[in-house]
């Protein structure tokens, strides 16, 4: 069955971050999204569009505004051969079934359509279809794309599940896995655990994780961030319960500030520049001299589109990440848009934060 999203209303378009939350809130009720569409409010193809959704069975979510709610209740009551009523003050097709708050349910044929009325600056009224699924996500750490598919496609078909596999970034892979009829979720997670021991984190939310896992043990964390800008730190404070584990994080862009906050060496900066191993190393050791943190991580880079050299060019970016123990700094070679790199560089500093203490993280 597809899962089908549409947004009706111009200014559904043009608000990114009201679009982004509403998004957010309907994957965490949806096993999965496969189609997304806009139209604006007076875009005639709209019609057309849920004639072709509803000739197939589909769980399908359309987003309207105060404006075109109405419209598009007149348009699925023409679709569906049903007309219109008021019920709580809203005129909706007579034959949706469930009305909750600004949101209706509606059947037709064999499919689901679930119309929610949304407002700027408000909650979201709730997703009001049932979208039962068996399926989970886990996160493979330190292991080829190529291998990791040949590892465990066969144990897959041994417990009649499917996997779809996405490498996030060199050396760590999401992979979402899908039940069939007599599928077993649990036993196949138990025995991928089993087969490739310390590299498997089964969690959907591996932020929400290192929260849990750092909590449980006391642990705090501190960032030092240049090129990311913030964003490592928001990877993680936007999960409820950052505040118990995460200290905080430094964004030291200019040199100056480096010098000053995090008491990096002028002489490192002048000899190496502050895009280097030597500056990283000691951003993390500042972090964790002015936190008293148990695991830091800092990051430097050009994020471009300008900034680049021949010697180190767009999409360079060092790290280091350090715990009480051990120091671990690498080079990498991001490519993409300046958005892409930053958000590669949060996730490869993610990955070197778990490999940093294996036998927290994995065991």
């Amino acid at each position: 069955m597809k899962r089908d999203v549409i947004f009706v209303g111009n200014r559904l378009i043009l608000n990114e971050a009201f679009e982004r939350y509403i998004l957010r809130t309907l994957r965490n009720k949806l096993a999965s999204i496969d189609s997304i569409s806009y139209f604006e409010e007076s875009d005639k193809d709209l019609f057309l569009h849920l004639d072709g959704l509803l000739k197939y069975e589909s769980k399908l979510i359309i987003i309207t505004t105060k404006s075109t709610f109405t419209i598009v209740g007149k348009l699925l009551s023409t679709v569906t051969a049903d007309n219109q009523v008021l019920k709580e003050n809203m005129l909706i097709p007579s034959r949706a079934n469930i009305l909750e708050n600004g949101s209706y349910l509606l059947s037709h044929s064999h499919s689901e359509i679930n119309v929610i009325l949304a407002t700027e600056g408000k909650s979201l009224p709730p997703v009001l279809i049932d979208d039962e699924h068996r399926q989970a996500i886990i996160h493979l750490f330190n292991e080829e794309l190529s291998s990791a598919q040949t590892l465990l496609e066969p144990l897959a078909q041994n417990f009649d599940v499917r996997l779809e596999f996405s490498e996030l970034v060199e050396g760590w892979i999401k992979i979402r896995i899908h039940t069939r009829r007599h599928g077993n979720l649990s036993q196949f997670i138990a025995s991928a655990k089993g087969l490739m021991h310390h590299k498997v984190i089964a969690a959907a939310n591996i932020a929400a994780f290192i929260i849990e896992r750092l909590g449980t043990h006391q642990k705090k964390l501190s960032f030092a961030e240049s090129c990311s800008g913030g964003s490592l730190a928001h990877f993680f404070t936007s999960q409820s319960g950052a505040s118990a584990v995460f200290d905080g994080s430094l964004i030291t862009y200019s040199n100056t500030l480096k010098a000053n906050w995090l008491a990096v060496d002028d002489d490192s900066i002048e000899a190496h520049g502050a895009v280097s191993a030597e500056v990283v190393v000691q951003m993390s050791e500042g972090a964790m001299n002015v936190s008293y943190a148990d695991y830091t991580i800092s990051i430097s880079g050009v994020a471009g589109p300008t900034g680049g050299s021949d010697a180190k060019p767009v999409g360079t970016v060092y790290i280091s990440a350090r715990s009480k123990t051990s120091v671990h700094t690498e080079r990498f070679h991001f490519e993409g848009d300046r958005n892409y790199i930053q958000e590669q560089s949060v996730l490869m500093a993610v990955k070197m934060l778990l490999n940093i203490d294996r036998e927290l993280f994995f065991s």
